[in-house]
């Protein structure tokens, strides 16, 4: 429940405060956001299935931004990075996808 309260407050506060990103933090956004994603749906289907631990669903969120963005990057530096921007979406869309094809599974017992 607090989860879904700090989720609420977090979207009103972006929508009234409207925060800008640096052009430098720009590229990352759309990954962590994607990343982010990955771990709701991941948090989603673990609930669903009983084996839900807090601390999980934390640190996968959190290690899940950070290594997607340390990924992209590293590929700044190498000059690939829009490469590695898509294998990450690539990777990441995976997962949501097949956490989402679970979680309708188990909604609709199908």
């Amino acid at each position: 429940m607090i989860a879904v309260i700090g989720l609420v407050l977090g979207v009103l506060a972006g929508l009234v405060i409207e925060p800008t990103v640096p052009a430098n933090l720009q590229p990352y956004l759309p990954i962590a956001v994607v990343a982010a994603l990955d771990a709701l749906f991941g948090g989603l289907r673990a609930y669903l299935d009983g084996i839900f631990d807090e601390r999980v669903f934390l640190t996968s969120f959190l290690s899940n931004v950070v290594v997607a963005a340390l990924i992209v990057f590293l590929g700044d530096q190498l000059g690939v990075g829009s490469q590695m921007t898509t294998a990450v979406i690539v990777v990441l869309g995976i997962r949501i996808f097949s956490n989402a094809a679970s979680i309708r599974r188990h909604l609709f017992k199908a």
